[in-house]
């Protein structure tokens, strides 16, 4: 562990290393970020937010602090003299490591075979060859604040929607659009023909991929009972990759941004518990206290590859630059990805 000194030595030669580069240098940092880092960032938000100011900027090089996938969708949104890197690039998602390509590739085989009437939607923690599979089908990404309006794109087109990989986003957004239980399916890859027989198949209106995110689903029943029974007039908040039942029991739900948005509109004297990851939650907590708004943790979750990254590495990438360290989404399958992120911007 660096000693305080060098830490600072550390905070100090990024500093100068973004002094010297300017314009020509942006640095991006998802919310999740520890402090250290965002300390340093140009730009702090979610992921598609991040990606979308990269593919705003004139910037030559780009630095992601945040995970694999959402440096990919920089890539996807840039020009091609444009270069994106990441701190350390094994900072993935297990979530989208949940669905792999060649196992949607033979489940979408399946729907087809079973009747067709499909309409893939991917959520953007996702991989790029995920969102190329996509868009070739005719489909479109999503994130969490706009998964209902592109399913209602899918739906007024008289298709079925087929969603992947967060499946408890999937039921949250089937119940905030009135779809019913009995219209919704899980399918499981590892199970043969999804775990699912031909009627349900022809049946269902919406198929969720078995997928969640770990940081999210730790929240509980439990949790929320609890407070419930303690703090009544306490609020709480969780994201939308929450399971279906703790999210019914919480006052709001929302993507990273509306959190953000719902508690910094709440009242002096309010309390309110949020389920996300800490390190937001701890930001807003310290933000909000001199407001008279006391932001609590509904559980510590933190995200282990939101950490991987550091001052530290950041540092050397903007010393190096090594090819190692920067995110390239293949050729082959850049067409296919833009198209399904820009039919969910078009909306």
């Amino acid at each position: 562990m660096l000693t305080a000194r060098a830490m600072n030595e550390v905070h100090q030669q990024i500093e100068a290393l973004r002094r010297e580069w300017g314009r020509r240098l942006l640095v991006l940092g998802h919310h999740y970020q520890d402090d250290a880092v965002l300390q340093h960032a140009d730009v702090i938000g979610d992921s598609l937010e991040l990606a979308r100011q990269a593919g705003a900027s004139a910037a030559e090089r780009i630095v992601f602090c945040g995970v694999h996938f959402m440096a990919e969708s920089a890539d996807l949104l840039t020009a091609p003299e444009q270069a994106v890197y990441m701190p350390d690039t094994s900072a993935g998602c297990p979530m989208a490591d949940m669905a792999e390509a060649h196992r949607v590739a033979r489940a979408w085989d399946l729907l087809e075979r079973s009747g067709g009437g499909w309409l893939p939607v991917v959520y953007v923690n996702s991989t790029a060859e995920l969102k190329a599979l996509v868009g070739r089908h005719g489909g479109a990404t999503c994130t969490s604040s706009n998964a209902a309006r592109v399913w209602q794109w899918a739906l007024a087109q008289n298709r079925r929607v087929f969603f992947l990989p967060d499946e408890h986003l999937g039921r949250n957004t089937a119940a905030d659009l009135g779809i019913a239980d009995a219209d919704v399916a899980r399918f499981d890859p590892r199970a043969p023909d999804g775990g699912l027989d031909p009627a349900t198949l022809g049946r269902v209106r919406v198929l969720l991929w078995q997928g969640f995110c770990p940081i999210h689903v730790v929240f509980t029943l439990e949790q929320v009972r609890a407070i419930r029974a303690q703090e009544p007039d306490a609020r709480i908040i969780v994201h939308p990759e929450t399971p279906r039942e703790v999210v019914r029991l919480c006052d709001a739900h929302g993507s990273t941004s509306q959190i953000i948005r719902y508690v910094e509109g709440l009242p002096a004297g309010t309390t309110v518990y949020v389920g996300t990851e800490a390190h937001l939650v701890r930001r807003l907590a310290e933000r909000l206290r001199p407001r008279g708004v006391t932001v609590k943790l509904l559980r510590t979750s933190i995200c282990p590859n939101m950490a991987k990254t550091n001052e530290r590495n950041l540092l050397a990438v903007l010393q190096h630059w090594p090819d190692r360290n920067r995110v390239r989404v293949p050729a082959h399958l850049v067409a296919d990805a833009r198209q399904a992120l820009e039919r969910m911007l078009r909306l």
